[in-house]
């Protein structure tokens, strides 16, 4: 007694099958560094966006503070913070003079504390 297999319905498809166009792809390292330009334009077509910082605009020379005015980061071996509210004309004329003058805003702080300590010590 011999017991025959039910037909699961894809005979036909097993009839036709070629191993020989199933051949598997080459190894990729894994370590290997994508090329930049093919990954910017896949994660361009999927939608990604990105969230690394883009360049700021420099903004022109004349500016004052806020939202335009331009970088000043440098090393100066100042570091404790100083915070005081002013008004916005105070700000920019203090500002102003420092863009004129080619300095931080740290060392017009102390330029100008030493033009006060000059004017009032005349006065005692």
């Amino acid at each position: 007694m011999t017991k025959e297999r039910a037909p699961l319905g894809f005979g036909d498809e097993l009839e036709e099958f070629n191993p020989a166009e199933w051949t598997p792809k080459p190894a990729t390292n894994a370590n290997a560094k994508p090329d930049a330009a093919a990954a910017r334009k896949a994660a361009e077509v999927s939608g990604f966006r990105s969230r690394e910082p883009k360049p700021a605009p420099v903004p022109p020379a004349e500016s004052g503070a806020g939202q335009g005015s331009a970088p000043r980061r440098r090393r100066t071996g100042r570091n404790a913070q100083f915070n005081l509210k002013a008004r916005p004309e105070t700000i920019e004329a203090f500002v102003s003079i420092a863009d004129r003058q080619g300095w931080g805003l740290g060392e017009t702080l102390e330029h100008a504390v030493a033009l006060l300590e000059r004017e009032y010590a005349a006065r005692r």
